[in-house]
């Protein structure tokens, strides 16, 4: 997985740090805690312009996340709970899942949407019921890019800090992003089994 997001930063540049920063908003497994603080150290070796990479990891995060609200908004509740009965399976949601997401957004409305870009895979999900809410976009794109903001720029701040000993930090992050990785995998796998499972006991 670093090697992956390697690759692609040392061909694309600082676009290439915002199109891995979309994916990572829009598949949670790719982390930001990876990409921004590598893309810090480039910047550090001269190699890419911090700016640029602080405005397109931004840019990336914002249109990641805005691709779930736009799915929220545009499904509906209905529609959404109707799409979780037929596959709901395969996505390891329920019924139940759509609705503590929505009545703890309700809770907390814009606060949700600011912090929750600090948090891996919340940072993904809190998008959706943001959407379903009636949220308006302005709103949303305001408290998604200021976390977006705040959230890039400690990190890469970390990277450029970090820069004389990044190979190293490097070297101990490869096998263990693989390892969590994998460790996502398995649970999911472990979650679509249980429901499989339940469903058959429970038509």
């Amino acid at each position: 997985m670093f090697d992956l997001i390697t690759q692609l930063i040392d061909r694309f540049g600082a676009f290439g740090v915002g199109l891995v920063m979309l994916l990572e908003n829009v598949f949670p497994p790719i982390p930001s805690e990876l990409v921004m603080p590598l893309a810090g150290f480039q910047a550090a070796r001269g190699e890419m312009s911090l700016i640029a990479i602080f405005v397109m990891g931004t840019i990336g995060a914002v249109l990641g996340a805005y691709l779930w609200y736009l799915v929220g908004r545009t499904l509906g509740r209905r529609r959404l709970e109707a799409f979780i009965d037929r596959h709901g399976v395969w996505l390891t949601l329920t019924r139940d899942d759509i609705t503590n997401a929505i009545e703890w957004f309700d809770r907390h409305d814009k606060a949700a949407v600011f912090f929750g870009r600090f948090v891996p895979g919340v940072r993904t999900l809190i998008s959706v019921p943001a959407g379903l809410s009636g949220m308006g976009q302005g709103v949303f794109f305001l408290y998604t890019a200021l976390g977006s903001a705040i959230w890039n720029a400690a990190l890469i701040g970390a990277g450029y800090i970090l820069s004389a000993n990044y190979e190293l930090v490097a070297a101990f992050l490869n096998p263990v992003t693989n390892i969590l990785l994998a460790a996502l995998v398995g649970w999911y796998l472990f979650r679509v089994a249980r429901q499989l499972l339940r469903g058959r006991r429970d038509p």
